[in-house]
């Protein structure tokens, strides 16, 4: 509703817009994917017409056609009408539009990366088949990623919602696919040095060509990487989602990798020192890949542990809570394993599992798991309970989870056993390994079950503080040519009514949501004033009665 130069905003009822929006969304992903499908199989037709194999496949010819001849000019008729509606910034602003942009964004990333980069590697590696055929795939996804990405930096259409997330996926592809290929690429050199000659290398090919091939993945997982985390901007991006994918996949992932890593290769070392049971190729098998695990994983760990911490909180606290539980879980693994060892001896061995082997496996685990766990947790540390919450009902919630699983598996153990169904192995070397787990899974519970309780009694007194933002029910927004935007900005955020007094002055402000939202969280009314501009000014007073003057 408008009157003059002052304009209310209310929530409508966004049911029937929304469902609107997901079937033609939804429409328009599957049309552009299947035609894409058929451009690519008629590309790796045309690619592949010369080569020695008869080109005699009429199914495939008359599918690839119909995917392409057909499902491209109906993708184009939907692309068409829903490019005429994003005219409206209403349409912009919704969800299911930028939900569609970042799930084609990502998918057609990650189909071109994985069948173009794998093209170049099968070349590289001596492949001289199907590389053709997967370059036109490559191709053929690559031009809808960069028609996609043209459309998400589109200025008066593109995505306003979700705008920032198919950086923040591309980031991740590229950061999974480099670090994955370049710990097979330095395995592959490990071996050679070692003189392991493990399966990395394919049979029949000179080592070279498997660690050029996955040097090729490597190149290219690092190619997207860069261009999403810094061409793209995603490393000075400080939303939620960014937060999350730092600490998930470049903190949490690159720890894993590292710690399994150094796990794997402390073994090796324990069984070369300890047990010489079997020759030393066959305990150095192992090493190459641990080695490289252990060595990139920890370099990714190192940038990404130092990226979070420059960040504002919670990303750091989170950081550095994500690896206290991947220690946890690693030192909890190795006591489990080191109970079933112990368990191993009182057992007769009809053949398995050497328990030395599984004693050393569990002091390995342990030993990098512990001192880790305890130089980030800092149990003897007072901290602030309320950091550490949901941390340990998490943990404690797992820990019920696998305990449950496990006595599942005892107990099924134990019914199998008194049921004669013996197999010739007695009931102890049947529950050893789920008991083990068990001992394990009740010490990290009983645990953090009493610093639960401890957190819970010190936070006792404390009221719950509501959602940053979300109690707030009226605006009242002075503001200049913006203030549509802004004022839309704010009921998305908030979900509250916004009135609109526009400027005299007409001045703008140059305020991005970011620093919007930030402000708004700590605002605890339910009705405020906010004065925007001009420039990045910005001035709230919170009110106690109705901006209306009802009581």
């Amino acid at each position: 509703m408008s009157t003059g130069n002052t304009t209310v905003i209310r929530p409508a009822a966004p049911a029937l817009g929304t469902l609107r929006r997901v079937i033609l969304y939804l429409l328009l992903f599957a049309l552009v994917s299947l035609a894409a499908s058929g451009v690519s199989g008629l590309l790796g037709m045309l690619l592949t017409a010369g080569d020695a194999i008869a080109f005699n496949d009429s199914s495939s010819l008359a599918l690839a056609m119909a995917l392409a001849l057909v499902g491209g000019p109906l993708g184009a008729v939907v692309f068409w009408a829903s490019w005429r509606l994003l005219a409206d910034p209403a349409e912009r602003r919704a969800t299911a539009w930028g939900i569609y942009v970042s799930a084609m964004y990502a998918t057609s990333l990650l189909t071109a990366t994985g069948f173009g980069v794998g093209a170049l590697a099968a070349l590289a590696g001596g492949d001289t088949g199907s590389w053709k055929s997967s370059l036109a795939t490559g191709l053929s996804w690559a031009a809808v990623w960069v028609w996609h990405r043209w459309m998400l930096h589109h200025r008066t259409r593109g995505p306003l919602a979700l705008a920032k997330v198919p950086h923040v996926l591309g980031t991740v592809i590229g950061l999974v696919i480099g670090l994955g290929a370049g710990t097979g690429a330095l395995a592959v050199l490990f071996e050679q040095a070692l003189g392991t000659h493990g399966e990395l290398a394919a049979i029949g090919a000179p080592w070279w060509r498997a660690a050029l091939a996955l040097l090729v993945w490597a190149a290219g997982g690092i190619l997207v990487w860069w261009w999403h985390w810094i061409r793209e901007g995603t490393r000075e991006l400080h939303t939620k989602l960014a937060g999350v994918g730092l600490v998930a996949v470049g903190v949490g992932g690159s720890a894993i990798l590292a710690l399994g890593g150094a796990g794997v290769l402390l073994f090796v070392l324990l069984r070369m020192g300890l047990d010489r049971s079997d020759p030393l190729p066959v305990l150095l098998e192992p090493a190459p890949e641990a080695l490289a695990s252990a060595l990139l994983g920890t370099l990714s760990w190192l940038y990404h542990a130092r990226t979070a911490g420059n960040r504002p909180e919670p990303v750091p606290a989170a950081a550095g809570l994500a690896v206290s539980g991947i220690a946890l879980a690693a030192a909890a693994s190795g006591i489990g394993v080191v109970v079933n060892a112990a368990l191993s001896t009182a057992t007769t061995r009809l053949g398995g599992t050497d328990p030395t082997e599984l004693l050393l496996a569990g002091l390995s685990s342990l030993a990098i798991g512990g001192p880790l766990w305890w130089f980030t947790w800092h149990p003897t540390r007072p901290a602030d309970p309320r950091g550490r919450r949901i941390y340990l009902v998490l943990v404690f919630g797992i820990s019920a989870v696998v305990a449950l699983v496990t006595l599942l598996v005892i107990g099924f153990r134990l019914f199998e056993f008194m049921l004669g169904d013996s197999g010739g192995a007695g009931l102890l070397e049947r529950v050893r390994a789920p008991l083990g787990l068990l001992v394990a899974t009740g010490l990290v519970a009983g645990y953090h079950f009493v610093l639960w309780r401890h957190a819970r009694s010190a936070g006792a007194g404390d009221e719950p503080a509501p959602e940053p933002g979300r109690g707030i029910r009226e605006v009242m927004l002075v503001a200049g040519e913006d203030a549509r935007e802004l004022a839309a900005a704010i009921h998305a955020h908030t979900g509250a009514n916004v009135t609109v007094l526009h400027r005299h002055d007409g001045a703008e402000s140059t305020l991005s949501p970011d620093r919007l939202f930030r402000v708004l969280g700590p605002v605890a009314a339910e009705r405020i004033l906010m004065v925007a501009g001009p420039a990045d000014r910005l001035e709230i007073i919170e009110l106690t009665a109705d901006i209306r003057g009802r009581d």
